[in-house]
């Protein structure tokens, strides 16, 4: 996605230059077949990018493309999208589960409070859901709050029977039930926070926030002071436990060149793929 804003959102020069942001996406191999957390825009958003909405292609200008699909990405690591079983989501914004189609005969694990709201919006917050995106009919698998502990937070595990863990960790405000998604792998913790937070600053201490980001947060909340206090929570999580949960969000390109330049070939530790918007 390239909005224009430069230095406000995060990048650089005036604010009528572009700013790129990414749609961070993770396969992620295991017993159960592939799984996938978000998929980014999928096929038919590129084949019919009006479906998107005006509101939201004006204020993000997004480029899509079919090899930068979650589709694409994966076959281009040498696996068969066919092998996606599961599809975990952090929530159902157009930008996260525009490429459900492309995965028809996966299980997609949703916040239940986050299904609810998307398949009747009420009109504020219509322009997010495009019901197109799911018209195909997947198979929902919906997750109530309540749950273990994990690293002193609500979590929900999912995708059971495999030899890898992901957990659903609730994080409303930017949208009804949103959720980041935890990952272990090699005895490590990594944690998707989706739209929980847009900057990697945000998640330090002291936060900060590059301007034009922190006034679109601000505007797209479904619950402001919600989100407020889960990304205190996660700024805690990372000062406590820094050294054991890796936290990373969906649009910040400094979080996935974070990871691809660990591994030099595209990949992350605990994650197969990345999907660029």
């Amino acid at each position: 996605m390239c909005p224009l804003g430069g230095s406000l959102f995060g990048g650089s020069g005036p604010p009528w230059t572009t700013h790129e942001m990414v749609a961070h996406c993770l396969v992620i191999e295991s017993s159960a077949g592939l799984v996938l957390v978000d998929t980014g825009f999928g096929t038919d958003d590129v084949k019919h990018p009006k479906r998107l909405g005006q509101p939201f292609r004006a204020a993000t200008r997004p480029r899509v493309s079919l090899e930068d699909t979650a589709l694409s990405r994966i076959a281009a690591l040498g696996l068969d999208p066919a092998d996606v079983r599961h599809i975990v989501l952090t929530h159902l914004d157009v930008d996260h589960a525009g490429g459900l189609g492309d995965f028809p005969d996966a299980e997609v694990h949703v916040h239940r409070d986050e299904h609810a709201i998307a398949m009747n919006p009420p009109l504020r917050q219509s322009p997010r859901y495009i019901q197109p995106q799911w018209e195909h009919g997947p198979r929902w698998e919906l997750y109530a709050p309540g749950g273990d502990e994990w690293f002193g937070l609500e979590s929900v595990r999912v995708v059971p029977g495999t030899d890898e863990e992901v957990l659903l960790i609730p994080t409303a405000g930017h949208s009804r039930g949103h959720s980041a998604v935890a990952v272990r792998h090699d005895g490590r913790w990594f944690l998707h926070c989706g739209d929980a937070y847009f900057h990697h600053a945000e998640v330090e201490t002291p936060p900060s926030c590059p301007r034009g980001l922190h006034v679109f947060q601000n505007l797209t909340a479904y619950d402001h002071k919600a989100r407020l206090a889960n990304q205190e929570r996660l700024r805690e999580l990372r000062r406590a436990h820094g050294a054991e949960v890796d936290l990373f969000c969906s649009h910040d390109p400094h979080d996935l060149a974070r990871f691809n330049g660990r591994s030099g070939g595209g990949e992350s530790e605990g994650a197969s793929a990345d999907a660029r918007a």
